[in-house]
Order: structure tokens, then C-alpha cells, then sequence
């Protein structure tokens, strides 16, 4: 008896503190959530009130999760090279103060550099958090926990920022939204520095130590050029040398990236990870599901507005069945796909998204909330959530313990720019059609028929994803060493 409480009074000691560590690790993940959707709902405010355009709209947005997806790899590999924690404290520091920027800026350039800025903090604060949560919760029940706490703040940080944008920008203005945003990172970065110990997450940092600075800026050029091209093809047309010039640089730059990775001993995406397990399929599907992600929550929240007449707290408060039915399909997801088997479940999670953007494709002028929105939006939820979480572990599949946060870095970056060129592109073909339309039908019906277009293709997207799952889910093998017991599950075909 003496041995066993000399053994379990530690751990009874040591339990308070994992969990305030883990709460400080999930409330910067649950941070970063809520920069990315805070700002949806305020949009039509930000547009008059700092003076932007159609196409700066945008950015708003692009900005963010442009830098945010571009970086994630390079802001995981600064994290095992100086430290895991000392990069989590610095980008929250970064984070806050762009976000403090961004609540004062008078001009579009300096609130979507502000953004860009905020999605470059974010970039350091994930892969080192999740980095951090995956080395001070070792294998097991401990890990399983803390990874239920990560994909529940995920949820529920996208549903605070719905929320908290449209209450806010309603009761104060929109500046307000950025401000929120300073002091919940303040209070987060004072739990970080407190409650994670000084010497965790100092890493190996991989074989020689060296950032890929080349592969780092070359992937990151290609990326704006490309979403810069297609947001400026709305207002210029493909024709134009602008765009034109902008994606072949996206082209000539996304091969000098393909050459520079295969060269260097320090790539920021090592070919022999994309040959490991089914990663380089999961993170296909992921990008595909990604261009449909944001582009959801851009045009929605418009719609409520601009055609509705919503106000931004009902707007706001509109989204919260959808991001419900999206944390319930993250849930579901794990219990369907031992059910049903991975690619019956996969492929089901991602035509429910597909029927309800098709749904939302016959939004009316003269519609409601109740009538247009309410029940397609409960499908997309069920279904998008279902997808993501199962794609992830697909993406993860047969990935060796050494490489685990690396592609956990790449699903998430696969799906952020996914968004980022999903939403240029839908935002370029809706305008174009509300521009035709607005020549012979009122405003709001010229609007709705771009919003109906641009769900109408979304809803393509899925469905197309769903018929390539299918060929694509197969049972990986389990990478070299690794115990049977602890093999995926995930592409049990059932």
C-alpha cells in the first residue's frame, strides 16, 4: 500500500497542473479559431467603415488565412529549431499586437496588413501549441483527452467568433472585434507564460538544424501570386496582364518550390513525408474540402445582410445552428466511421455538405432565414464536420511517430490555402454574375443570383470529393515499428 501511494500521490499532484497547461495550450488554439471567423459577420461594416472595395473585402479575410496557411509549416519548423514554448509566447505577442492594428487602422492597406500580420502570429501559435499538447501528453488516454479538448475548442472557437463579431460590432462597431481579440490574447499569453513549463518543447530540430528559408519564401510568393490573380480576375478579366502575370509567377514559383524541397536536406515539406502512409491523398482531399470552408462563411453572413436586412448579432446569432451541427459531426465522425467503415462514412459526411449547398443554391431575394438558411445550414454543419475530422486522420495515416507533427502541419495548412483560392475564386464568379444580373433585376435579387451561383458550385465540389474518397481510402500500412495495437483504424473499408 505504501508503494502504491508513494506512485499515485504525484500524479494526483501533478493533475491540476496538466490541466491548466492543457487549457492554456487549447485556449490559444481556441484563439486562433476566433480571429478566423470573428471578422465574417462584420464585413459590411469594415467595407464602409474603412473605406474598401469589393475586392479588399476580401482580403479581409485572404489576408489572414493566406499567411496563416502559407506559414503553418514554417512556423512549426521555427518551433523545434528555438523552442516550442518561446515561439507560442512570441506569436501571441505578434498576434495581439497586429490585432490591436487592426482595431485602429483608418485605411484598407493598413487593416489587411494588419490581417496578414495577425495570420503570421497565427501561423507560430498552432503547430506550436499542438506541438507542445502532443509532447506534455505522452501516448494514451492522456493524449486521446487532449486531442477531444483540441477538435472541441476548434468548434467552438469558430461559434464564439460568429457570435462575438455580430454582438459586438452591433453594440460598439466593428473596431471592437479587434480589440476583443487584444485582451483574450492577453489573457492567453499570461496562462501560457505561467502554467507551460520554461523547459518544454525545445525539439530536435530535424537533421541539421537550418531553417529552409528558400522553400519558405518561394511557396509563399507562389501563394499570393495565385490568390491575388484570381481575386483580381473580378473586377480586370482573365485577359488581363495583371492576372495573367500573376498566375504564370504562381506557376514558375510553385515548380521552383517542387525543385528547391527535392534538393534540400532541411525542406519544408520533405518528399519522403508525402510518400509516407496515404499523405499526400488525405491532404488532396483536405485542400478540396478546404476551397469550400471559408467561402461558406464569406457568403452566408452577406446574404443575411445585404438581402435579408439582418442586423450583425441576428446574423451572428443565425450561424450558431450550423457551427452546433458541425461540432456534433466532428463527434459523430470517429463512432461512423467504425460503424460504416472509413469510406462509406467519408463519402456520406461529404455529400450531406454537397445536398446542403445545393440547398443553399435556391436562396430567394424576397427568402428568410427559417425558409433559406436554417435547414441547409444544419446539413452543411453535420456534414463538414464529419469530413474534416475524418480526412485529418486520413491525411495522418501511417505516419511515423517522428513525422506526426509535420503532417499535422501540413493537413492544416492544405486546408487553410484551400480556402484561401476557394474563396478568390467563388468571390470572382459571383460578383461576375450579380455584375450581368444588376443590368436588368434589382440589387438584392442581383446579389442572390451571385450567391446562388457560387453555392451551387461549392456544392459540385464535395460531391466530387466524395466519388475520389472513394477511390482513394484503402487500408495504409502501418509505418516500420510501429506496435499493432496502435495501428489506425481509420481505413477499415467495413
Amino acid at each position: 500500500m505504501n508503494a502504491v501511494r508513494t506512485h499515485t500521490a504525484p500524479a494526483a499532484r501533478r493533475a491540476p497542473r496538466s490541466g491548466a497547461v492543457l487549457a492554456a495550450l487549447a485556449a490559444a488554439q481556441f484563439t486562433v479559431m476566433l480571429a478566423t471567423s470573428i471578422v465574417n459577420v462584420a464585413l459590411p461594416q469594415i467595407r464602409s467603415g474603412a473605406g474598401l472595395s469589393d475586392g479588399g473585402t476580401t482580403w479581409v479575410v485572404n489576408a489572414y488565412g493566406l499567411a496563416f496557411g502559407a506559414l503553418l509549416l514554417a512556423g512549426g519548423r521555427l518551433a523545434d529549431l528555438l523552442g516550442r514554448r518561446r515561439v507560442l509566447i512570441a506569436g501571441l505577442a505578434l498576434f495581439g499586437a497586429a490585432s490591436a492594428a487592426a482595431g485602429l487602422a483608418t485605411s484598407p492597406g493598413v487593416l489587411i496588413t494588419a490581417r496578414a500580420v495577425q495570420g503570421l502570429g497565427a501561423a507560430a501559435i498552432a503547430p506550436a501549441s499542438l506541438a507542445l499538447a502532443m509532447e506534455l501528453f505522452p501516448s494514451g488516454p492522456g493524449r486521446g483527452r487532449a486531442l477531444g479538448v483540441w477538435g472541441a475548442v476548434s468548434g467552438a472557437g469558430g461559434a464564439a467568433g460568429v457570435l462575438l463579431g455580430g454582438a459586438v460590432t452591433q453594440a460598439w462597431g466593428w473596431p471592437w472585434i479587434f480589440h476583443s481579440v487584444v485582451l483574450g490574447t492577453a489573457l492567453v499569453l499570461a496562462a501560457v507564460t505561467v502554467f507551460v513549463p520554461p523547459g518544454s518543447g525545445r525539439g530536435s530540430g530535424g537533421p541539421s538544424g537550418r531553417f529552409d528559408l528558400w522553400g519558405t519564401a518561394t511557396v509563399t510568393l507562389a501563394l499570393t501570386c495565385l490568390v491575388w490573380g484570381l481575386t483580381t480576375v473580378r473586377g480586370a478579366g482573365w485577359s488581363d496582364a495583371r492576372v495573367v502575370g500573376a498566375l504564370g509567377a504562381a506557376a514558375v514559383l510553385f515548380a521552383a518550390f517542387a525543385v528547391i524541397e527535392v534538393r534540400s536536406p532541411d525542406a519544408l515539406v520533405p518528399p519522403r513525408l508525402l510518400r509516407a502512409g496515404r499523405v499526400a491523398a488525405g491532404n488532396l482531399l483536405m485542400v478540396l474540402l478546404g476551397s469550400v470552408w471559408i467561402a461558406l462563411f464569406f457568403f452566408l453572413p452577406l446574404y443575411q445582410q445585404q438581402v435579408l436586412g439582418s442586423g450583425p448579432l441576428t446574423t451572428g446569432a443565425g450561424q450558431l445552428p450550423f457551427a452546433a451541427a458541425n461540432m456534433l459531426g466532428s463527434g459523430l465522425a470517429p463512432l461512423l466511421s467504425r460503424r460504416f467503415g472509413a469510406r462509406a462514412a467519408v463519402s456520406t459526411a461529404l455529400l450531406t455538405e454537397a445536398a446542403g449547398l445545393l440547398w443553399l443554391s435556391r436562396l430567394s431575394a424576397d427568402g428568410s432565414y427559417a425558409a433559406d438558411v436554417l435547414g441547409p445550414s444544419v446539413l452543411v454543419g453535420l456534414g463538414l464536420g464529419a469530413a474534416f475530422v475524418q480526412i485529418t486522420a486520413f491525411a495522418m495515416e501511417g505516419v511515423g511517430p517522428q513525422d506526426a507533427g509535420l503532417a499535422g502541419g501540413l493537413v492544416n495548412t492544405t486546408r487553410q490555402v484551400g480556402g484561401a483560392i476557394g474563396l478568390a475564386a467563388l468571390t470572382t464568379l459571383a460578383g461576375s454574375v450579380t455584375a450581368r444580373a444588376a443590368h436588368h433585376a434589382p440589387a438584392a435579387e442581383a446579389l442572390t443570383a451571385g450567391y446562388r451561383t457560387a453555392f451551387a458550385v461549392s456544392a459540385a465540389v464535395p460531391a466530387a470529393t466524395a466519388v475520389l474518397a472513394l477511390l482513394l481510402i484503402r487500408r495504409a500500412p502501418a509505418p516500420p515499428g510501429t506496435p499493432p495495437a496502435a495501428a489506425p483504424r481509420l481505413s477499415r473499408t467495413g
